[in-house]
């Protein structure tokens, strides 16, 4: 109940800030954070995207009213009228602060969405004690009815067909159909729902892709959308509308994707854009923890398989006891070929996630220039992570920097990013990454990718797991014969693991006492903390800021060229080493080798990796060829060959050998 008692007080905790003092009752217009505020004014005219007066994703978090459902949770629970009458004393106020079509709080249609869909819990959760109510008047029901009717109004005439048809117009949609099947006896409601109904329908088509993936192609706005299917399709049961089937479908196909995204815990990745939001966060848990979707999704749906091994409280409000029922499955690697994600999961908690798709939806508003970046869990642990997203507006360099591809787990060539932002929201340039190879075997997973954001020069990435073993990212550097290329290669890694001091390689250390090593050919650093790049930079929510862990690899090479990266999923102790082994046989025309030594707690191996040489050809074969060095060789395109262990591992080729590792 402390954070219910806080709201009595008026201290909020708001995406990524806690216990903001937004007063009691809250100011509607004021963001207390950066202590600005957007002029009054008709609500087409509002500048809300202006830093200067204040971050609009501040001022409307407060005005979504979610926070009505955790004081709705606190009454439900304690009985205490205290929290009823917060309720009613700050929609009687907001009501007041906010006359229709004026001010930041009209201007756009998803907030109203979102503030609508509060309202109806609202009065599910309060409408019983407002019978025994003899204290306000006018009665508040009454003034809500009337609210929630202008507010949709608006909506009906305003809906997002042209500026953010994304998830903005599928939550406008989903609001105008709740509301019209729930609220009968407000009169436009069968039109609103008709409509809601229509968009919905048809933005499953427009936005959610064939493989489950969303298209914007952001891992926060993807469990949005999620959401939004099962609300749907939770109403439309209940109303026996037809469309139920429609909804289901497009909720099990993102919830399945959503499954696969998430680690072990139901964690989500910092993929893409993180704007701290939830459709109902009933109990105030991290915008990163998406258990409670998953196991709703699966019992909402039938499908074990989506729930995660523990089941939060906040399930309970959205599906009641029914979550309880649910048995759990495990889960495996999993491809999403359309949205361009390639997932190899391992047991013991190991989840590794591999970017070789395009940049994101229509404008790619919420995509990041992470093309062929990887996000890796540990052992249970987030090891190598996106680095976030911070904030949209209030510092365009902060902005543009979060979204950089230097800030994710990738290759930067001659300082140049793969594409280039041009204002908060849109792109100069764009660079679209796709997969080569994918293959998933019970012993192994790898994936192959290649963008095209750096021509006449190209990166080509091979991301092998070998489960038992760890993983080997091999970057292939190419371009024209000859051509000289200045690579950057980053690794992000999560704030509660901190650098050992070790010889020639990098060691880190978890605050729990697991150890874990990363080897590279190209020697690693340590970005400075706080050096002017500001690399070291990690923002696990919207708006908050931490000190990370940035580790960089430079070389100038001659294309083509490969750098290769160790990481063992052993960590007993730091020793973990890769070094690049001489090629002896060529793969033979138009192809590139490279061949490493590998060694962790006392094993070996030999990897060898070829790739064509022209970005233009990438057809996923093999070289067709004998090729490697004198200590191994194969056919294959990718071969994996343990001193002592499983036979060899090959990929897209039949034979590998060793002569002998020393």
């Amino acid at each position: 109940m402390d954070r219910a008692e806080r709201m009595l007080r008026g201290r909020y905790d708001i995406l990524g800030y806690e216990d903001v003092p937004f007063g009691t009752p809250p100011d509607w217009h004021r963001d207390p954070v950066h202590e600005r505020q957007p002029p009054p004014g008709f609500w087409s005219v509002v500048p809300y995207l202006d830093p200067q007066y204040g971050d609009h994703k501040i001022i409307w978090e407060i005005n979504r009213h979610q926070h009505w459902i955790a004081l709705g949770r606190a009454y439900q629970l304690t009985g205490d009228r205290r929290y009823y009458d917060a309720f009613v004393a700050q929609l009687e106020h907001w009501m007041s602060a906010n006359p229709p079509l004026q001010g930041v709080n009209w201007a756009s249609m998803l907030e109203l969405g979102f503030r609508t869909l509060s309202w109806i819990w609202a009065l599910h959760f309060f409408a019983p004690a407002a019978c025994s109510d003899t204290t306000h008047a006018p009665p508040w029901m009454v003034d809500l009815l009337l609210g929630v009717d202008r507010q949709l109004t608006h909506i009906e005439e305003n809906l997002s067909q042209y500026f953010s048809p994304n998830t903005h117009l599928s939550g406008e949609a989903l609001a105008l159909y709740v509301a019209g099947v729930a609220l009968p006896e407000l009169a436009r409601s069968s039109r609103r729902a008709a409509l809601g109904r229509r968009v919905l329908i048809q933005e499953i088509h427009r936005q959610v892709n064939a493989d489950g993936g969303h298209a914007e192609l952001s891992a926060h706005y993807h469990r949005y959308s999620t959401d939004f299917y099962l609300l749907a399709t939770l109403v439309a049961r209940l109303a026996h509308d037809p469309a139920a089937s429609s909804f289901e479908d497009a909720a099990r196909r993102q919830a399945g994707y959503l499954r696969a995204i998430t680690d072990d815990t139901g964690r989500l990745p910092l993929i893409g854009d993180d704007d701290g939001g939830q459709l109902f966060p009933v109990c105030g848990s991290d915008a990163s923890d998406c258990r409670d979707t998953l196991c709703s999704a699966a019992a909402i749906l039938n499908a074990p398989a989506l729930a995660t091994d523990t089941t939060p409280e906040s399930a309970y409000w959205f599906c009641g006891s029914a979550v309880a029922d649910t048995p759990r499955t495990a889960v495996g690697s999993q491809a999403f070929p359309v949205s361009g994600y390639y997932v190899s999961r391992s047991p013991g908690g190991n989840h590794l996630i591999f970017d070789a798709g395009c940049l994101g939806y229509l404008n790619a508003g919420h995509a990041h220039a992470d093309a062929l970046s990887i996000v890796l869990t540990a052992g249970g642990h987030p090891f190598v992570v996106d680095a976030g997203t911070w904030t949209y507006t209030m510092d365009p360099t902060e902005r543009d920097r979060f979204r950089s591809t230097a800030m994710h787990n990738t290759v930067v060539l001659d300082g140049r990013p793969q594409s280039e932002p041009r204002g908060p929201f849109h792109w100069a340039s764009r660079a679209d990454a796709r997969c080569l190879v994918w293959e998933s075997q019970a012993l192994f997973d790898y994936a192959e990718g290649i963008h095209n954001g750096y021509k006449p020069a190209a990166h080509a990435r091979a991301v092998l797991t070998v489960h038992g073993v760890g993983w080997i990212v091999i970057d292939h550097l190419l371009g024209p014969p000859g051509t000289h290329v200045n690579a950057e290669l980053f690794w992000h890694i999560h704030p509660d693991w901190k650098p050992l001091p070790e010889s020639g390689r990098i060691a880190l250390r978890h605050h729990d006492g697991h150890v874990r090593s990363i080897a590279c050919t190209a020697t690693l650093e340590v970005v400075s903390a706080g050096a002017a790049e500001g690399l070291d930079g990690y923002s696990p929510v919207y708006g908050r800021r931490e000190q990370g862990l940035c580790l960089r690899a430079r070389t100038t090479a001659a294309v083509p060229d490969s750098i290769a990266t160790f990481i063992p999923s052993a960590c007993a102790e730091p020793s973990a080493t890769v070094d690049r082994l001489a090629v002896t046989r060529l793969p033979g025309p138009r192809w590139h080798g490279a061949v490493f030594r590998l060694s962790w707690e006392g094993k070996q191996a030999i990897v060898l990796a070829a790739t064509e040489t022209s970005p233009d050809f990438g057809g996923g074969g093999s070289p067709r060829a004998v090729w490697g060095s004198q200590l191994a060789t194969t056919d294959a395109r990718v071969a994996f060959i343990q001193l002592g262990g499983e036979a060899p591992l090959t990929i897209l080729g039949t034979e590998a050998a060793a002569t002998g590792l020393a």
